[in-house]
């Protein structure tokens, strides 16, 4: 049974979310929207919303590594597949409306959907490299 290593687990949630606010600012060119929100929507201000932000980061990248050797498809596919399974069903179908930006961010952008995908795949990067081949250099043995 492999068990969670926890330290890449953390490391991989900050640079997954990282990458997930770097592809956020490529694409709408907001730094920080997500936190923004967060802030906002509590009234606890932006630093509240980054610990929030990195926090969930963190947090849903131990949640892959405790699910990762129950999950289907190849090790590379994993992380990819509970990102958009994550995605799907928390961020489109709950947060997104929740906001008042309707399923999947529809009623705010009909590009909604496509950049919400790209930065998950974004953040499900280091998942791949630090959690499903736990930082070795076995890509190409997969």
């Amino acid at each position: 049974m492999k068990t969670i290593h926890w330290k890449n687990a953390i490391i991989a949630g900050i640079i997954g979310t990282i990458l997930f606010d770097l592809s956020g600012l490529v694409l709408t060119g907001n730094w920080w929207d997500i936190p923004g929100i967060l802030g906002a929507k509590t009234g606890l201000g932006l630093s509240y919303g980054v610990v929030g932000h990195y926090s969930n980061g963190i947090l849903l990248a131990i949640l892959f590594a405790g699910l990762e050797p129950s999950l289907m498809g190849p090790k590379w596919f994993r992380p990819i597949l509970f990102v958009l399974a994550e995605m799907v069903a928390l961020v489109w179908l709950f947060m997104l409306p929740l906001l008042g930006a309707g399923v999947a961010g529809l009623d705010m952008s009909p590009m909604m959907p496509v950049i919400t995908t790209i930065r998950h795949i974004a953040f499900a990067l280091p998942l791949i490299y630090l959690i499903s081949y736990e930082g070795k250099m076995a890509l190409l043995k997969a």
